[in-house]
């Protein structure tokens, strides 16, 4: 199984912790965060990873290296000479995504405590080109789905602003993304942007050309591992579970 790691940002939340590392490598219960998510990306059976490397690119491959790649095959986007955000990464990523497999994107900043075989089973059951993974929780920017779970727009809470699929469309249902989505191999081959752009425009897009699914996770952990205090946060749940 495959799973991209969009680890490149520049961890601006993150500082003064950023100022000398990759946010990938700042410490979440006393491992990185980088390697908390392989370790739990190994565990369910993943064995072909990529991830992309910008801000102090140059320690996240020196670290891979000292652990061996964690025993699995672990390869590198290398975007040092130029952040390309979520949309350009997935280009520049595009010959990973070859083959029959579809594959996981996982934000490297974000704790997800969800079965990632069952969310590829059910990518796979949709036919869909892109399954993005939803959450119940507070966000500023949430993604609207119709009744068929379809993308159909987005919409930014604070200043009522919306982009649509097409035409609007009534009665559909609000859901913040989580940072993780699973896409079909022919997903990078469909984007139309080029350079450094967000993906978020290229899905809404996208989802007029494609079936574009939101499926909700609601159980377990989620955490969003951007901020120090969102960091703290996740450390003081996650030791309360492993005391339970």
């Amino acid at each position: 199984m495959k799973a991209f790691i969009l680890a490149a940002g520049l961890g601006s939340r993150l500082v003064p912790l950023t100022h000398h590392k990759p946010k990938a490598l700042v410490p979440v219960n006393g491992k990185p965060m980088l390697q908390n998510l392989i370790e739990r990306l190994k565990k369910q059976g993943f064995d072909e990873l990529l991830i992309n490397v910008h801000h102090f690119g140059d320690l996240v491959i020196d670290f891979l290296k000292d652990h061996d790649n964690f025993g699995i095959s672990i390869a590198i986007s290398d975007e040092r000479d130029r952040l390309l955000d979520t949309g350009g990464a997935i280009v520049k990523a595009g010959w990973f995504f070859k083959g029959k497999k579809p594959v996981l994107v996982h934000n490297v900043d974000v704790y997800a405590d969800m079965d990632f075989v069952q969310l590829l089973h059910q990518h796979k059951q949709s036919k869909a080109l892109v399954t993005l993974v939803t959450r119940d929780r507070v966000s500023s920017r949430k993604l609207l789905f119709d009744d068929r779970n379809l993308l159909k727009g987005w919409k930014h809470l604070q200043n009522n602003e919306i982009k649509w699929v097409g035409k609007p469309v009534p009665g559909v249902v609000e859901r913040a993304y989580s940072g993780v989505y699973v896409a079909s191999s022919t997903y990078p081959d469909l984007i139309r942007r080029q350079g450094s752009f967000s993906v978020i425009p290229e899905w809404l897009d996208m989802a007029a050309r494609a079936s574009i699914v939101g499926v909700e996770h609601n159980e377990g952990l989620w955490f969003d591992l951007g901020s120090v205090d969102k960091i703290k946060e996740a450390e003081s749940k996650l030791k309360m579970r492993s005391k339970n």
